[in-house]
């Protein structure tokens, strides 16, 4: 322990340079989605490189089609080999002026809730990814060695889809193999207590388009004769779900288990509040499934959401039309074992049985990602746990995720490797979003965490 205490001193007395050295990262443009980034996006992965190298990693940068991939390797021990992933990337800054601070000039901002590191990416992931660079850095400072033999990973197209990532992990698996993934891309329970995500949810994306006249119609001329591709849109999705929250198409709850009674006691001991968590954005009663808990609805059960609708018109004023076509965009989180590719055959199907006459339907598909249930049975979980619980002020804790992080369904297809996900961010970190921060205690207290871990880890 006396071993992990001096590099724990390490990382409290080096926070400044690396709170410098994540400023260096942050304020690379890499957007991965808009081809006008690309040269920022070969920065960030150069300067990994660079970063990884200097710790004793042997690091590479790997071209892709799209943006590159960052590979390390280091260190051994007799402990467990473990790859880290992480992604250099970020989303487009969008809309601007709603910053209020340029977005690619990091800076620590004290708030009602304490210091944060303001910027884009500060939270996902460059922050996230830098509490794992900047362990093993104290750690190499203190013994003069990485903590064991690690791997790692940096993708630099998790924000647009990560086309490249597959084809890479299928190319190169031997040399990717690991005893276990580890994935910094999540958040804690709350901010005093650290989380281990053991279950994600997977996603199936649609695009449902109804067709009728071969232009839109005056409603006058033509209204009550001619079908309305947004009527018959709307019966259909008005069929999805129903009275109790349940999703109707056939088979959709196969492969749907009930979290086990451990699990679910492990669950009720957060003291989630659904009231707050609702209340937070002005909503008050849960309205998903019946009979399931807001944490069992958002974490363990599956879902069919309409994200959007379109067709007609829809601007200023008034316009008096029957539109040629209708658009909705669907998506199904998806738990367990659901098949995602069965799922978007039942949903195709329940459109075309409805259809009209005079109307045809076409559809495009979005992508799939099967649930993905880490076993904590794997005696790394309460290792891991354990470690997490010495570094915070209450014990941490197993927990889903609505989400989907489709890298840990990768590892496991291609890779036959397990994934721990660790993560140190906060429900408030605006991702995605205008003014996004991470918190300086999660940063700090992040690499702390992540050198107890890797101590009784590897």
């Amino acid at each position: 322990m006396s071993n992990v205490q001096a590099v724990l001193d390490r990382v409290d007395a080096d926070l400044e340079a690396a709170l410098e050295r994540l400023f260096k990262l942050l304020r690379i443009q890499s957007i991965s989605t808009d081809p006008a980034y690309k040269t920022p996006c070969r920065e960030a992965a150069d300067w990994l490189v660079a970063d990884l190298a200097e710790l004793g990693f042997d690091a590479s940068r790997r071209d892709t089609p799209g943006h590159p991939m960052v590979v390390a390797h280091g260190g051994e021990g007799a402990g467990k080999h473990l790859l880290f992933y992480g992604h250099y990337d970020v989303q487009p800054v969008d809309p601007l002026h709603l910053w209020n601070r340029d977005p690619f000039d990091p800076a620590l901002e004290e708030t009602a809730k304490g210091k944060v590191i303001r910027g884009r990416g500060s939270a996902d992931d460059k922050g996230q990814l830098m509490t794992f660079v900047e362990a093993c850095r104290a750690w190499k400072a203190v013994h003069g060695t990485l903590p064991g033999k690690l791997s790692i990973l940096f993708e630099g197209e998790e924000e647009s889809g990560s086309p490249s990532l597959v084809p890479f992990m299928e190319a190169n698996a031997e040399e990717l193999k690991a005893d276990l993934a580890l994935i910094c891309d999540t958040g804690m329970w709350d901010r005093e207590t650290p989380a281990i995500t053991t279950m994600l949810r997977g996603m199936m994306g649609e695009e449902i388009i109804i067709k009728a006249a071969d232009r839109d119609l005056h409603s006058g001329f033509y209204g009550g004769a001619a079908q309305n591709p947004i009527k018959v849109l709307s019966k259909i999705l008005a069929t999805l779900h129903d009275e109790t929250g349940r999703v109707t198409l056939d088979g959709f709850y196969d492969g749907v288990h009930d979290i086990p009674a451990e699990l679910a006691a492990q669950w009720e001991g957060l003291g989630f509040d659904a009231a707050e968590f609702l209340g937070d954005v002005n909503l008050a009663v849960p309205a998903g499934e019946a009979n399931y808990t807001a944490l069992e609805q958002t974490w363990s059960r599956p879902t069919c959401e309409i994200n959007g609708i379109t067709g007609g018109y829809s601007g200023e004023g008034f316009k008096t039309v029957l539109p040629a076509e209708a658009r909705a965009k669907i998506s199904c989180r998806l738990v367990w074992d659901q098949d995602p590719h069965a799922i978007r055959a039942a949903l195709r199907k329940r459109v075309e049985d409805m259809l009209p006459p005079d109307c045809t339907a076409e559809f495009i598909s979005y992508g799939t990602d099967t649930a993905t249930v880490m076993s904590t049975d794997d005696p790394a979980f309460e290792t891991a746990r354990q470690a997490l619980s010495e570094e915070w002020p209450k014990e941490a804790v197993f927990i889903g995720c609505g989400g989907s992080i489709p890298i840990a369904g990768h590892f496991k297809e291609v890779l036959g490797m397990d994934s721990m996900l660790i993560g140190f961010g906060q429900a408030d970190d605006a991702l995605h979003s205008p003014n996004e921060k991470y918190d300086l205690a999660s940063f700090h207290h992040g690499i702390r965490s992540w050198v107890r871990v890797l101590a009784a880890l590897a």
